[in-house]
Parts: C-alpha cells; structure tokens; sequence
C-alpha cells in the first residue's frame, strides 16, 4: 500500500484518539532501518509513522553530503518505495527541529512538497516537528502558526512542542534544565490551543512535557507526571469543548514502564517516539556477532579472515531483525497491534 495520503493519516490519528492507543513514531537513518520498521509494522499489522530527524538526515546523505534536507529526501523516497509492498499504512514524518535548523531542514522539506504538489504528484512527507520549545511560549507559538498555516495549504500535519524533554537526542543536549521547565502547565496547554485553533482546519499534534526524558535511565531517575497531561486536556476541553482535546506525543519514552504507557494513552497520546531503544536493538547483534566470529572479522596472525563474516550483509541483517523485533513489542506495547485501517 502506498504511503498514506492525508485523509487515511487523519483518520488513522482519529482512530488512536478514539480508541486509545498509539502508533510508534520510529526514528530512522538509512534504508536498512526504515526496512526494519516496515517490516514490524506488517508483522504486527499495526499502521505506523517513520520518522527521519535533522541529525538522521544528514547521516542518511552520507560524509560526502552532510546534508540534513537531502538526506531526509532520500529516505522518504525509498520509504515510499518499499511502502507500496506492504498491507499497512505509514505515515512519513520528520522529528524535531529546532528554530535554527528551519531554514536548512524543515523548511526545504515543505519546499519539495510543494513542488511535487505543483506536478500533481503526491506529498513527499505527512507531517512535520517543530520543536520551539527553546523559546518562550508566545515565541514558539507565532512561530508554530506561520508553519501551521503553510503546512494546512499543502495537508501537511505539523507537530509542536512546548516544554523542554530532558536529556540528549540528535546533538540536543537539555540536560540540566530546571524541573519546572521538563513540565508542561494547563494555561500552557491552553494557550497551545488558543493559538493554533486560529489556523481554520489545519491539523497538528502536540508534543507536552510531563517530566519525559530522552534516553534511558535506570528506574527511579525519571520522574514522569502523567497526569500533567489529563489535567491539561480537562482544562483545553473545559474552555474550548470537547473538540479541543489534543492529540498528544510521547517524547523521550524509551526505558518507560508499560503502566505508565498505559496511563498516557489514556489521556489523549497517539503518538511515542521510539528511537534510543530500537538503536540499542540494531547494535546489540552486531555486537554478537563481531564477538562470536571476530577470528573470522580480523585479519590477525598473518590469517586471511573469512569473507562470510565480515562481509556487511551477514551482520546488518541481525541488526535489521533485533530492530525489527523491539519494534514489535512497541506496537504491543502501544496497543496498536491488529490495529490498521488497510483492508
């Protein structure tokens, strides 16, 4: 099935809101990791979003490249490639971007969108992330409606977030970051709303804080508030009606309990963002492997090595299936297992 197009994403976003449960929004960067999330993805027949961050696209474009936009091109088009061979719907999208990566990633992403649009061909990617959480609210919010407002003219979904997720992702180091900032507050939330809601018929998702950290840490050292987000969507709901419920992000949820999981998808999260643990699941059989057969991998001792082993294939394989297999228990984990709207 072909990528999904914007109304099977916005059904497929009503569908875990309704439902409560959440679709892995996968960080990738190269072919082998986006086959391993398609590949999970129908294992589970679970739709899923595949995302490709600044840092992943500039891996993605290669050393002689380094170029973040290119590269995030050149994983979309081969995701929609591949896609075509599956019975699931994925939505392709892009993970934070912060105000000073607009003009070298983000915005030559809605660019080409754009162009392939003005062809009559469909969109290169399904929605996008702005991450203005390093601004002040009102900054980050003016900021978020001007994108808001080109996306909705392209059906383009844009992601916000406010509040800052802790820890370090992609080059993004917040740690140290006062706690009262790793919280989103309720007039935050409805002020998220307030904002965005002036963009008639745009649609977007809204990545707020609750004490999530990006990384994993050992229990106990992350204190995540749940309940930050229920009572924010109680007060966006109470001002604003039911139809202001947001659809929510999980950011930062590797190494998080299936029972506070649980409790998020109960409070609006349609989305969790799955990258430090399934970059842990690629490498761990390489790891193996290079241990088992390193006689085989090292020329040594005047031996020649044996070309099975140390040929790349025999190794990224088992990268490709541990990740493939972490994927898997996310979409249990999400509950969107069995889940998809392909028939």
């Amino acid at each position: 099935m072909p990528v999904a197009d914007y109304k099977t994403y916005c059904k497929m976003l009503d569908n875990a809101l309704k439902n409560h449960f959440a679709y892995p929004g996968v960080n990738t960067t190269s072919m082998i990791t986006a086959n391993a999330a398609l590949a999970a993805f129908a294992e589970k027949k679970s739709d899923g979003i595949i995302q490709v961050s600044s840092g992943g696209g500039e891996f993605a474009s290669g050393l002689g490249i380094k170029n973040s936009a290119i590269g995030a091109i050149s994983m979309a088009d081969h995701i929609h490639r591949m896609a075509e061979n599956y019975d699931v719907y994925i939505a392709i999208h892009t993970d934070h971007c912060p105000p000073k990566k607009l003009n070298s990633f983000l915005i030559p992403l809605i660019d080409e969108t754009e162009n392939r649009r003005s062809k009559g061909l469909p969109n290169l990617f399904n929605s996008h992330m702005f991450d203005g959480s390093v601004l002040p609210l009102n900054e980050n919010m003016d900021m978020a409606v001007t994108l808001l407002e080109r996306c909705a003219k392209s059906e383009i979904v844009l992601e916000v977030e406010a509040g800052v997720v802790g820890g370090e992702e992609d080059g993004v180091n917040t740690e140290g970051t006062p706690a009262e900032k790793l919280y989103t507050t309720s007039d935050d939330m409805v002020e998220v709303y307030r904002k965005l809601s002036a963009v008639k018929g745009a649609r977007y998702m809204f990545a707020a804080t609750f004490g999530n950290v990006h990384g994993v840490y050992k229990p106990g050292n992350v204190k995540l508030k749940p309940e930050i987000l229920r009572k924010g969507q109680e007060a966006v709901v109470k001002k604003h009606g039911e139809e202001a419920r947001f659809f929510l992000v999980f950011h930062g949820g590797s190494g998080s309990s299936k029972g506070e999981i649980k409790e998020t998808l109960q409070y609006g999260v349609i989305k969790m963002n799955i990258d430090t643990d399934t970059q842990y699941a690629f490498s761990r059989p390489i790891f193996g492997h290079m241990v088992k057969n390193y006689d085989g991998v090292l020329k040594i001792d005047g031996e020649i090595g044996n070309k099975k082993v140390y040929d790349p294939r025999s190794y990224l394989k088992l990268a490709e299936r541990g990740m493939t297999e972490r994927l898997m228990q996310a979409c249990d984990d999400l509950e969107s297992t069995g889940r998809t709207l392909f028939r």
